[in-house]
């Protein structure tokens, strides 16, 4: 059956599907459903040009789509964003390739531009967000916006330190969500730290899950109920260069992105910075190898793959490395080595589903491609990105 004829199947015509054909389907209402929502900003766009006053066409959104009135103001704006500086945007969501969370997230990411740097993100855009979640749609026009503004970023970071603040949400049945605004490597340490604690917590006479354990060790660090807790760590990725202040290359803060070299420098002369060397390959800007064969990863090796994949290699996912397992994909007992070609990171949760029935977890000894096969035959690739690119006169030269 063609995709074109999801648009009309009834609930009894997929309770007779197989599960490719049920993932099919999924695709094609993803798709239906982009489409539609491209067509709801474009109409909101046309009545703000009817109407000229944008707090009408707020007040009516809202009225029309049972929305709050922030969110209306969200949705006007960017609808007017996808119209006049995102074109490239809005016509990925008129071909079913982009959701409207997905473009909310481009327009966040450049709201601080002015008109030719957004436009030249958008362009830049085309034919990298292809089958990318809205998390790494996120990351990834972030990472342009470093690399098409680079001297714009500092004042960008250095002006939303200024918003840092808590708030607040009361939710339902006497429960209520703290949410802190906070400087990047301020809030992973937090977290960090809490996640640090909460592990060493778990035993087999322990009911709570991790997510509970994490929320009561953050109340009783806040209360100041619990003492002698562990340092915890977080980890940036700096070059040499812009560590000592010759450039001003952006930095990596593992797990959340690039960050300017002059935060990275803040942070690396605090007296409890721990400063290590990691020797990158000049033409490819990838780590070098230091593989080994004993089974239990020594140090310097476990080291060497956290600083590789940075983050759990499952598309999608952006557990830091250091918060991960190290996993042997190819199983000992099936002849597999302790090496960097055979090692990658999972977080806990996806290490577990590679033994899952139907899931199959391929990595290339050659290209460190990971490939992951779903139960209905679908495949994705990640590649562990450089630490930083390599510059053009050393890629010659190689």
């Amino acid at each position: 059956m063609k995709r074109s004829q999801f648009f009309s199947l009834s609930s009894a015509a997929i309770q007779g599907f197989d599960d490719s054909s049920v993932v099919d389907a999924l695709f094609s209402a993803k798709r239906l459903s982009a489409q539609l929502e491209a067509i709801e900003l474009r109409a909101i766009h046309r009545l703000t040009e009817l109407r000229g006053d944008t707090r009408s066409v707020v007040d009516e959104v809202a009225f029309e789509l049972s929305l709050s009135r922030r969110a209306a103001e969200n949705l006007v704006r960017l609808a007017r964003d996808v119209m006049h500086r995102l074109p490239n945007v809005l016509a990925a969501m008129e071909a079913g390739a982009l959701s409207r969370l997905a473009a909310e997230k481009i327009s966040d990411v450049v709201a601080p531009l002015p008109d030719d740097l957004a436009g030249k993100v958008d362009v830049a855009l085309v034919g990298r967000i292809t089958a990318k979640d809205a998390g790494q749609i996120r990351r990834i026009t972030r990472d342009l916006v470093h690399k098409i503004d680079p001297d714009g970023a500092e004042a960008r970071a250095r002006a939303r330190r200024s918003d840092r603040r808590v708030e607040i949400r009361h939710r339902d049945d006497s429960m209520a969500q703290l949410a802190a605004e906070l400087p990047a490597e301020v809030a992973s340490t937090i977290y960090a730290r809490v996640n640090r604690i909460a592990r060493t917590m778990r035993s087999r006479k322990e009911k709570r899950t991790m997510d509970q354990l994490r929320a009561d060790v953050f109340a009783e660090l806040l209360l100041g109920e619990r003492t002698g807790a562990p340092r915890a760590e977080v980890f940036i990725h700096v070059a040499a260069d812009a560590a000592l202040g010759i450039t001003d290359r952006a930095a990596e803060l593992v797990g959340h992105g690039p960050i300017p070299a002059s935060i990275a420098r803040d942070i690396m002369k605090q007296p409890n910075s721990v400063w290590r060397k990691v020797i990158t390959d000049p033409a490819s800007g990838a780590p070098l190898d230091v593989g080994r064969s004993r089974y239990r990863p020594p140090a310097h090796l476990a080291d060497y793959v956290r600083v590789r994949d940075r983050v759990c290699r499952m598309p999608g996912c952006h557990h830091p490395a250091q918060c991960a397992d190290l996993d042997h994909n190819r199983e000992r007992v099936k002849g597999g080595d302790t090496s960097c070609q055979n090692l990658c990171v999972l977080c806990r949760s996806h290490h577990r589903l590679k033994d899952a029935p139907g899931w199959k977890f391929d990595l290339n000894r050659e290209t460190g491609e990971l490939t992951i096969t779903t139960p209905t035959g679908r495949s994705r690739t990640t590649k562990p990105t450089p630490l930083f690119p390599a510059s053009p006169q050393q890629a010659r030269a190689a």
